[in-house]
C-alpha cells in the first residue's frame, strides 16, 4: 500500500490486477484500486473534486477530472476515514496513476489540494 499525507489528510492506495476483465491479446488490461482517505486534522473536511493522470507504458497520458469520487462527495469528521474502490483500464500491462483531490475545510470554507500518491499498476505476468 502506498500512502501520502498532505494538509493532514492521508491518502493510501492499493492496486489489484483484474484478470477476469483483462484481455492481454487485445492489449486490454484492467486494474482496480482501493483508496482510503483519512482526516488527521482537527476540522471537518469535504472532498469536492478529483483530478487524475493515468500513464501507460507507452507514455500515453490521460487526464480525468470530475466531481467527487464514485458519485459521492464524502464529508470526513476529524479522525474519520473514507474508503472506495474504482478501476482503470490500460493498453499496456504496466502503468501508473497520480493526482489530487480538491477539498474544503467546512470550518473556515477554505479550499485546498490533497495529493494522491503516485502508484503503479502491474499485471502479474509482467513480474515473472
Amino acid at each position: 500500500m502506498t500512502s501520502l499525507i498532505s494538509h493532514k489528510i492521508k491518502v493510501s492506495v492499493e492496486t489489484f490486477y483484474q484478470s477476469d476483465y483483462s484481455y492481454p491479446m487485445s492489449q486490454h488490461f484492467m486494474f482496480a484500486y482501493r483508496i482510503i482517505i483519512t482526516n488527521n486534522s482537527k476540522d471537518t473536511v469535504q472532498l469536492l473534486r478529483r483530478h487524475w493522470f493515468i500513464v501507460d507504458a507507452l507514455g500515453q497520458k490521460r487526464e480525468v477530472e470530475g466531481e467527487g469520487v464514485v458519485g459521492e462527495q464524502p464529508v470526513l469528521q476529524a479522525g474519520e476515514s473514507y474508503e472506495y474502490i474504482s478501476g482503470c483500464d490500460l493498453k499496456t500491462d504496466i502503468g501508473k496513476m497520480y493526482g489530487s483531490y480538491l477539498m474544503v475545510n467546512l470550518f473556515d470554507g477554505k479550499l485546498f489540494q490533497v495529493e494522491i500518491p503516485e502508484f503503479f499498476m502491474t499485471a502479474p505476468l509482467k513480474m515473472n
